[in-house]
Order: C-alpha cells, then structure tokens, then sequence
C-alpha cells in the first residue's frame, strides 16, 4: 500500500477532508475519497477523522492508497505515440477524439486499452479502469500525458502534481482578440450548479490558476499559449471563457459559430517532469497536428 503526504493550504481552511483530499488529485472521486476515509485510510495529523472534518491550516494528511484490483481490461493495438519509455514512465501523443480511460459508453479504443497492449507494467493506483493515468486530457484535446508503469513512479509523478512543478503549456485558438500579451487567471472550479455535467467558476471550487500569453493575434481570434499551475477538469477551456475569451470549436463552453473544427481547438504541446528514479528533469514537445496547423494558415491568410 502506497501513501502520499500533503499539507492543508491557508485557502483550505475550515474545507471538508473529503473536499480537500479529492482535490489533491484529478482522478480521485470525492466518493472514493469518502470509501478510504471510512476506511481509516486517510489520517489527520496521524488520527482517523470522518468525511465532514473541517480542515485547519497546516493539518498533516496522510493518505494510504489501497493495493489496486486485478487488471481486467481488453488490450487493442492502437498504434500509439510513444514519444519517450522506459522501466518507469511513458510520455505519450493523444490524438484528438481519443478518450483517456474507459468508462461508460467508452469501453474500447480508449488510451488504456492501447496501453493495455503496448505494455504490460503499469501502475495501478487508480484502480482497474485507469492503470497507469497520472492525469488526463480531455477526448477532443490532443497532446502530451506521463504514465506510470509501477506504483513508486506514479506516487512520485502525483507528488509533483500536487506540488505544481510539473510543466504543463497548452496551445489554443480563442474567440476574439485579447488586447494585452500576458494574463493570469486565478478563479475556483467546481461543478456548475445549473449544469453538473459542465464546469464553471464558482465559490467554494477547487483552486486553479492558469497563465496565459498571446501568441499571435488575428481578425476575431487569438493563437494563446496557456501554462498550468493546477489542473482542474475542464481549467483551460472554463477559465477562458469565464475572462470571455471561450476556445474555438469547443461544443460545451463554446459559442455554435465558430471555425470548422470537430471539438475545441487545444493543444498539450509541452510536458516537463522529474523522472522519479533518476532526478533528471525531462522535457517534451509535440507539434501541433495538422488540423490545427491548418485553422491557424487559414486565419493568417484572412488577417
């Protein structure tokens, strides 16, 4: 069994545990979070607490990771790429319109089950539907994503996560043109209250800062670089449209004219960790896929 460490934030005080441990991770559930706490997994200052504690500044968390299931994925050869492997970590390319992890009314063709079939090591802290996930973009982003082949590697890939060192820059094309080069957007994500299958900015979210600096301007667009500092489902294209700048294509926070793109126009073009066996810092890059590469000549020729 695995365990990781993490500190209460000042901006986490008087939050429930079960909303606060949640949030150290993506891929955690807040019911499964729930499931460990009932378990005793999760520990406050080195003593069990139930789901509505109130959280204090500087509280110890202690969070024990159940031993995972056994695997029960089919594995499909989907030609991945792999952009970087070794005993411990993969860096992969998703292709846009690829979904990360199985889950209803997606249970092939997903990242996992071709990871599934180009490996056979692959952590499982995330439980059987998602071995191996450290993080995820979503089905219509494309880009760069690190997997864990064993458990030592993803607890130390998280551990980075959690303490926002690693590298994370985005490409994206936004409805209008932003007048300033530079911009931090700092607003909390959570569920939307009049849509919970959508995200928003809304009081009492989790914390998510994202960066952002103009890359070109065009007509009624702009070509941003968008860099993260947490990563909120959903941030970029929530916190684009929240400063009124909503990504082009994007069918759930999008405007419905908008340029000839089959999902939102976004890009996960650079990713940087520390390799957790070695210490080295690695950093990749994808290019921009040619869908992409064509809205943007398309743009600059009607400038």
């Amino acid at each position: 069994m695995d365990s990781i460490e993490y500190i209460v934030r000042e901006e986490e005080e008087n939050v429930r545990i079960d909303k606060v441990a949640a949030g150290i991770n993506e891929e955690w559930s807040r019911t499964q979070v729930q499931d460990w706490i009932k378990a005793g997994l999760i520990k406050v200052n080195g003593k069990p607490v139930k789901s509505n504690y109130k959280c204090l500044t500087g509280d110890e968390l202690l969070i024990e990771i159940p031993d995972p299931e056994p695997l029960d994925i089919e594995a499909e050869d989907l030609n991945l790429d792999v952009y970087y492997e070794d005993e411990d970590v993969l860096v992969v390319n998703k292709p846009r319109g690829m979904v990360v992890h199985p889950a209803p009314g997606h249970l092939s063709g997903t990242l996992v089950n071709g990871l599934m079939a180009h490996c056979k090591d692959l952590s499982g802290i995330n439980s059987v539907m998602r071995p191996g996930i450290v993080h995820r973009i979503d089905k219509d982003t494309s880009g760069l994503l690190m997997v864990a082949k064993n458990d030592m590697a993803h607890e130390k890939l998280v551990q980075q996560l959690v303490d926002k060192s690693v590298t994370r820059k985005y490409q994206a094309i936004v409805h209008g043109v932003i007048p300033h080069d530079h911009g931090t957007i700092d607003a909390p994500i959570g569920r939307d209250t009049k849509d919970r299958q959508s995200m928003a900015v809304v009081n009492g979210g989790k914390h998510a800062v994202t960066h952002f600096h103009v890359l070109e301007r065009f007509k009624d667009f702009t070509f941003v670089e968008c860099v993260l500092e947490t990563g909120r489902t959903h941030q970029i294209r929530v916190h684009m449209k929240y400063i009124g700048y909503p990504l082009a294509g994007d069918p759930k926070y999008g405007p419905k004219k908008t340029l000839n793109i089959d999902g939102q126009a976004l890009h996960a073009g650079v990713l940087g960790f520390v390799h957790p066996r070695t210490g080295e810092y690695m950093e990749f890059e994808a290019p921009l896929p040619e869908e992409f590469q064509r809205l943007l000549k398309l743009l600059s020729q009607n400038n």
